[in-house]
């Protein structure tokens, strides 16, 4: 599994809010989105990042597996991630 990069004029605050400088838009991140976007930025690949979220929340592997795929799509898709 990969890691991915965060741009670096992409502003995180600590309550999960993301704001964009070039274009100006904005996104609020729910808690486990902001945890997820954490682990992203410090350089985690999606492997340690499910076991660890599963660990820590007890959630089922798969289910997690496929909303952390859908919430990376999404992130590349308004490309805060690369």
């Amino acid at each position: 599994m990969s890691s991915y990069k965060i741009p670096e004029n992409l502003a995180v605050s600590d309550s999960g809010f993301l704001f964009m400088p070039s274009t100006g838009e904005t996104y609020t991140l729910n808690h486990m989105g902001k945890e997820i976007f954490r682990l992203i930025q410090s350089g985690t690949d999606e492997e340690s990042i499910v076991n660890q979220i599963v660990s820590e929340y007890e959630i089922d592997n798969n289910s997690f597996e496929k909303d952390l795929h859908d919430f990376i799509s999404q992130l590349k898709n308004y490309s805060l991630i690369k």
